[in-house]
Order: C-alpha cells, then sequence, then structure tokens
C-alpha cells in the first residue's frame, strides 16, 4: 500500500511517500503554503501525484503525552482536508522527529539556510518510516 506522510507545518509541509509495498519512506517535498485550504489543495494534488492509498500524519503531542495547541492545528487541518479526500487518514506520534532531524543535519555540518529546505521533508520521512516499522504486520 502506498503511503503518503506528512509533517504538518503551519507555513509548511514536509512531505515522504513509501515504495509501493509501504515497506519504505523517502523524503518527497516541502511544500509552502499560506493557508489550510492551499495546503489541503496541494495534498489532494500530491495524492493523486504519488497515487498514494493512505495517509499518515504526524501528531505533534508533548513529551508527557498531552495534546498542544499544535495538534489542535492538526486536527483542524485533517478536519478540512476530510472534506475533500475518502483516503483513510492516521496518525503517528511525531515526538523528537524535528529535533532529530536537525541534529543530524547539523553533525552532517549542513548551513542552516540548507537545512531549512530539507528539515521538512525529512522529518515526514522519519514520521512515515515511524509509522511502517510500528504497523508493519498491520500492512501485509
Amino acid at each position: 500500500m502506498k503511503l503518503l506522510g506528512i509533517d504538518y507545518g503551519v507555513r509548511r509541509l514536509g512531505i515522504a511517500v513509501s515504495d509501493p509495498l509501504g515497506m519504505l519512506a523517502t523524503p518527497f517535498r516541502t511544500v509552502d503554503t499560506f493557508s489550510d485550504e492551499q495546503s489541503v489543495e496541494e495534498v489532494c494534488s500530491l495524492i493523486e501525484e504519488t497515487n498514494a492509498e493512505k495517509i499518515i500524519i504526524g501528531l505533534p503531542l508533548n513529551m508527557d503525552n498531552t495534546e498542544g495547541p499544535m495538534v489542535k492545528k492538526v486536527r483542524d487541518f485533517i478536519d478540512k482536508l476530510k472534506l475533500k479526500t475518502d483516503l483513510p487518514i492516521e496518525f503517528s506520534d511525531e515526538r523528537l522527529s524535528s529535533s532529530l532531524v536537525e541534529k543530524i543535519l547539523i553533525e552532517a555540518d549542513m548551513s542552516r539556510s540548507k537545512r531549512k529546505g530539507v528539515r521538512d521533508k525529512l522529518a515526514a520521512q522519519v514520521i512515515l518510516q515511524g509509522y511502517i516499522d510500528t504497523h508493519e504486520n498491520d500492512i501485509f
């Protein structure tokens, strides 16, 4: 099953896709957005472009497992997306995904400006691969 992974942000979406078997996540692109409506349209376009069969979106829970203000924004975005697509949508815990990616990029001595261009799609890859790894028995 081909999966589309999303790292939701107010200004950018990080996008990752899986291989057709749903076993390996790959960073796909970063999409600059200005509104949830634009983000929804972008995701619908990406669904067609990638032939995705399921959407996995990162849920930014707090370290104590509580939901902060960003979780509400993600849930609001998903509500808008559900009005435009019938694909199944699942959440995946994204705690520490962005900080892990940032640490790796800093260790790779990548400049701040270059990190900005890849951080979100790599975070989406981490989110999607985490989902794949924890659900591998469900997929096959």
